[in-house]
């Protein structure tokens, strides 16, 4: 997913990179409201944000696509924390990233929407749709799976409109089908400790999950 320096067009760059400020704006919005209604959620928005920097830090490089795979975590902490809160520890975590050579500064924005913004509201909704049916940690599962799947669908139409502007879906497909030996298993590992880590805090304290809603206003 980490797409490094070098590979995006300016253009495409400059373009992820306004399209995250607007969810990163609302995303300290999010913090702001969410920390004069409990002063617990900070030190609980910290902890979700060190665990999306060592779970997505770990990668397998992917040739076909010149990026690399890895669980990404987020839907797990938007659960929790918020989605939009999310985008912003997302944005964090991938500058960390940035400076251990994985992922890159001018692509950023466009790392951002993928793991930070897609990865982090697909995953959120799918959790949100399907908790009215089905046990808590399957659908804490289900989100860590489709969260993980769209993210690099993302990052591989992310690709394609920079790289193969003349055959965006064509290309599209392609570097969809390099991601897939990697990271189908990735995400059926994302799917588990999701289920697992939500499950145990809805069993242990419950009263983190509530913390995970949309802001209002």
């Amino acid at each position: 997913m980490h797409i490094s320096d070098g590979v995006l067009s300016l253009e495409w760059c400059i373009t992820w990179y306004l399209i995250s400020a607007i969810f990163i704006a609302l995303g300290i919005r999010e913090i702001k409201q969410k920390q004069k209604k409990d002063p617990k959620y900070l030190p609980t928005l910290a902890m979700m944000g060190a665990a999306i920097f060592v779970i997505a830090v770990w990668h397998i490089p992917v040739p076909v696509t010149g990026s690399c795979s890895h669980p990404i975590g987020t839907p797990m902490a938007a659960i929790v924390v918020g989605p939009f809160a999310t985008v912003v520890i997302s944005f964090i975590a991938l500058i960390f990233h940035a400076f251990l050579a994985h992922g890159g500064i001018t692509t950023l924005g466009a790392n951002t929407i993928s793991m930070g913004i897609v990865g982090t509201f697909s995953g959120y909704l799918v959790y949100k749709a399907t908790k009215k049916f089905l046990p808590l940690w399957i659908a804490a599962g289900l989100a860590g799976f489709f969260g993980d799947i769209l993210t690099y669908l993302t990052t591989a139409l992310e690709l394609a409109l920079s790289l193969n502007p003349d055959s965006i879906l064509q290309h599209w497909l392609i570097y969809s089908l390099g991601f897939v030996p990697t990271q189908l298993p990735l995400a059926i590992a994302e799917f588990a400790f999701t289920a697992g880590i939500i499950g145990y805090i809805a069993e242990k304290r419950p009263q983190l999950i509530d913390i995970g809603v949309m802001p209002s206003g």
